[in-house]
């Protein structure tokens, strides 16, 4: 499985030098590209994914969670900074399919703790 974001950069000198505040806008994608395999049990909303999105306090992280009755995966992107009362978003969902002679799908419900 893949996921993909995307995010507008600031231009101009603060963004040369890394010192322009970024935008909180993040666009994600995610693909199951192969059979999917847990290895390790997983909480719902656990971060799978950080990244620092300016010099002060503002990051963009990728959490994941299991829609146990459906069997699929979901993802969302969200910037911790607010904007106008709320963080900006973006979410993605990936059913757990069979891939090519695979014939156990497993459940994210198995993996999910508690």
């Amino acid at each position: 499985m893949a996921c993909h974001y995307t995010v507008p950069e600031k231009g101009g000198i603060k963004g040369t030098l890394g010192l322009a505040e970024e935008v909180s806008d993040i666009s994600l994608a995610c693909r199951q590209y192969a059979p999917i395999v847990f290895k390790q049990k997983f909480a719902q909303g656990d971060v799978v994914f950080r990244e620092r999105r300016s010099l002060f306090f503002k990051k963009m992280q990728i959490v994941r969670g299991c829609d146990k009755k459906r069997n699929i995966l979901i993802y969302m992107v969200y910037s911790d900074k607010l904007i106008e009362g709320s963080p900006k978003n973006s979410t993605s969902t990936v059913p757990i399919q069979p891939w090519g002679q695979q014939t156990n799908v497993p459940k994210c419900a198995d993996w999910v703790k508690g």
